[in-house]
């Protein structure tokens, strides 16, 4: 069984206040993601995957843009999902965040 604790592991920077810690199994991977350098005056650039995505929103307070779809404002306890190859991004509201993403297939570009 994986067990991965939050004292003992380093979340990995994506970019300068952007920090990653991943954990997966064969086919399922959650990402706990942390972003500290709110809030932004724009959203990231829209991006797309082969991977079903379940997002939480633990901390803090975000746009949430798919396209097609309304603008949602999210904030703690608020959940999103997005299918396969859907685009979609994020712009940080508040000045950090917290963001529990699950991925199945497992992100192998997140492995690198």
């Amino acid at each position: 069984m994986p067990v991965l604790k939050r004292t003992e592991t380093q979340p990995a920077e994506v970019r300068p206040g952007v920090e990653r810690t991943i954990i997966h199994t064969q086919n399922l991977m959650t990402a706990v993601i942390d972003f500290k350098n709110g809030p932004w005056a724009e959203p990231d650039p829209y991006h797309h995957h082969v991977h079903e995505q379940v997002t939480y929103i633990a901390e803090g307070e975000i746009l949430f843009l798919c396209e097609g779809e309304a603008t949602q404002r999210l904030k703690a306890g608020d959940m999103f999902a997005v299918a396969s190859d859907r685009p979609h991004t994020i712009q940080l509201l508040s000045k950090s965040a917290r963001l529990i993403d699950s991925f199945n297939p497992v992100r192998e570009d997140f492995l690198k």
